[in-house]
């Protein structure tokens, strides 16, 4: 039989995945003020769980205090971006030299194989995506290291609504996909500083073409 505590955290959970997944996806722009009243009403929660969501929101930097009763989706600056990509690469570097220290290498060899049909993976950006996401779960999990993995899944948090914002340019993607594929091929080969150069080329490259998109989208 449920609680009413159970039952407030199952829709702070539902009020939290919604909203975080609104504002990485680009629906909920920076600058958007999220309401209290208005916020609960929408998703259909009372207000004592919006706020613990808008609180889980806030520890992730997603969101901020507004005046009044509510929250400001959080502004991003090319400041901030170069900020994530100083820890990013420290982070995915390591993780990438680990990977391919105690890689499995049947798990990237099917990795290998998916990523090198770059045009039919373009096809489809959502399998583009998804597929990238499967092989940041592959390189974690070779990694083995729980305190590395837990700092990278924050950065990558904001990454993920970096990346929307800076809009799919398909020349960047498909250059994008032959970089994840050098990293690929150097985890199969268990060749770590090679991986790890491999991602610092690729980081290089993701950050400059951020840059460069937020620079267009600027008014």
């Amino acid at each position: 039989m449920s609680t009413i505590a159970d039952d407030r955290m199952r829709a702070s959970d539902r009020a939290y995945l919604a909203l975080r997944s609104e504002i990485l996806d680009g629906d909920l722009r920076a600058g958007t003020v999220l309401g209290e009243v208005e916020q609960s009403t929408r998703l259909g929660v009372s207000r004592t769980p919006l706020r613990e969501a808008l609180s889980r929101l806030a520890a992730e930097g997603l969101v901020s205090p507004h005046s009044g009763r509510g929250v400001i989706v959080t502004e991003i600056s090319a400041e901030n971006v170069i900020e994530l990509f100083e820890v990013r690469q420290a982070l995915e570097e390591q993780a990438a030299r680990l990977a391919a220290r105690r890689r499995d290498p049947r798990v990237f060899l099917e990795l290998q194989r998916e990523f090198q049909d770059v045009e039919a993976l373009l096809a489809d950006k959502h399998q583009y995506y998804a597929l990238v996401a499967r092989l940041d779960a592959a390189i974690d999990d070779a990694a083995g290291n729980p305190f590395l993995v837990s700092a990278l899944d924050g950065v990558r948090t904001h990454i993920a609504r970096i990346r929307r914002m800076a809009h799919d340019n398909v020349d960047r993607l498909r250059d994008a996909a032959r970089e994840h594929l050098q990293i690929i091929d150097a985890i199969v080969e268990g060749e770590e500083t090679l991986a790890a150069h491999a991602t610092q080329l690729h980081l290089h490259r993701s950050l400059r073409n951020i840059l460069s998109s937020l620079e267009r989208n600027t008014p």
